[in-house]
């Protein structure tokens, strides 16, 4: 359930609309997020909005909740941010808060209105089409597997309102097209990573320190925003077999659980459970919850192999990450971890639930330095080649570019000749 307190449309309506007046041939583009929370779609939506040219785009936020690690850099960007605080969908004070949405959408003479998540594509969708904005975008990132069958109905019947699906893999746009959406509705554009920023650079790393451990134990981790889908109960259960064979191994959990309950950000109790699971596995100080780390490349320049054992994923960014770092991979074989990890060349995939097969691919990583130093110089040449912050970008924009000269009526001549410029350059 999501819920906040406080409206923040009013105070930030000002400076929008102040934007639209100074600059108003810049295609004005509004992203829709749940909250900033450090995660995968709020990381995807911060690269696309650092990437985005700023001399054809004006950016704005809105979210439902203004909290989260990301929140102070949006704030420095000067850029307009709203929030709609609700404690429910389907009540008296969604409708209104919906109506204030469709007014900032009017007032603001919005081109595309890009919406992130099961609670902002129903909250937002049918308010951007009130508002008659242009150009609709929702973004579905996951399987859908923590929905309930009415939730994915309503998004369903929410999304035929919206102009395009983005879906950041393949395997989610096969998952929709059979759950009953038009193939044509749905466009897959991978996550991209600033590849720079996980270049290994020879530094110093205090992290061993930091955390207690060893200076030369393996460490493996597991690096991930705490849900009951990342199934990291089995990686845990693998940690206690590929103890046998490696006593000196270390395991890192990296991440945290959140969510929002009556307004507040609360701890998931799921880290608790895993927390206490590890001390009945007898794993001790060998397992070490780090929590959010917002040094994530300088804990990837430690890791020796980095686990994914998810039992539903979309496209995860840490994968992405833990590639361009140079470390090896396993992962298990659902979502879109088959598209970002190849198997047997950047890593391996195994399938869920399966702590036996799991630990098996992590001790073949620890026992082979050579394979595994194989597999971590091709992640790095995948992510290159397939998933850089440019490609994303550029993808990103020619499809709201196709989107915007589909709407033609209502822009103004200055937005049609941005749309006409095609980007080409």
């Amino acid at each position: 359930m999501i819920a906040a307190s406080g409206d923040t449309d009013s105070q930030a309506l000002s400076a929008a609309t102040s934007e639209t007046v100074t600059e108003p041939n810049r295609i004005r583009l509004l992203q829709f997020v749940t909250l900033f929370a450090v995660g995968g779609t709020e990381t995807h939506v911060m690269n696309l909005a650092k990437g985005l040219h700023s001399s054809r785009f004006d950016l704005h936020f809105a979210c439902l909740k203004r909290w989260g690690e990301f929140l102070a850099e949006i704030e420095a960007s000067r850029r307009p941010l709203v929030e709609y605080p609700i404690n429910c969908l389907y009540n008296h004070n969604a409708l209104i808060k919906q109506l204030k949405f469709a007014r900032y959408i009017k007032r603001n003479c919005i081109h595309i209105v890009h919406t992130y998540g099961f609670y902002t594509n129903v909250f937002a969708i049918p308010a951007a089409r009130l508002a008659g904005a242009p150009v609709i975008v929702a973004s579905i990132r996951e399987a859908g597997d923590l929905w309930t069958p009415m939730q994915r109905r309503v998004q369903k019947f929410i999304c035929r309102l919206a102009d395009r699906i983005v879906v950041n893999a393949e395997a989610i746009r096969q998952r929709l097209i059979a759950d009953g959406y038009p193939p044509e509705q749905v466009t897959v554009i991978h996550n991209g990573i600033a590849l720079h920023r996980f270049a290994r650079n020879g530094g110093e790393s205090h992290l061993r320190g930091e955390l207690g451990l060893p200076p030369h134990a393996p460490l493996v981790a597991v690096l991930s925003r705490l849900n009951r889908m990342k199934g990291v109960e089995y990686f845990l259960e693998a940690a206690t077999i590929v103890c046998r064979r490696f006593p000196e191994a270390r395991f890192l959990v990296v991440g945290e659980g959140r969510t929002v309950v009556n307004g507040q950000v609360v701890d998931s109790p799921y880290k608790k459970e895993l927390e206490g699971y590890a001390a009945r596995l007898g794993l001790g100080e060998r397992v070490v919850f780090t929590g959010l780390r917002l040094d994530v490349p300088e804990v990837l320049s430690e890791i020796a192999v980095s686990v994914l054992p998810s039992l539903s994923e979309g496209l995860s960014n840490t994968l992405l990450e833990s590639m361009a770092a140079g470390v090896p991979i396993v992962a298990t074989h659902v979502g879109g971890n088959p598209e970002a990890v190849e198997q047997d060349v950047t890593g391996l995939l195994v399938p869920p639930r399966d702590p036996a097969a799991l630990a098996h691919a992590i001790c073949r990583l620890l026992e082979d330095p050579q394979l595994a130093r194989r597999f971590g110089v091709a992640g790095q040449q995948r992510v290159s080649a397939h998933f850089s912050i440019e490609q994303m970008v550029s993808k990103t924009e020619r499809l709201y570019v196709e989107l915007l000269k589909r709407a033609g009526n209502g822009l103004n001549s200055g937005v049609v000749a941005q749309v006409d410029q095609g980007f080409a350059d």
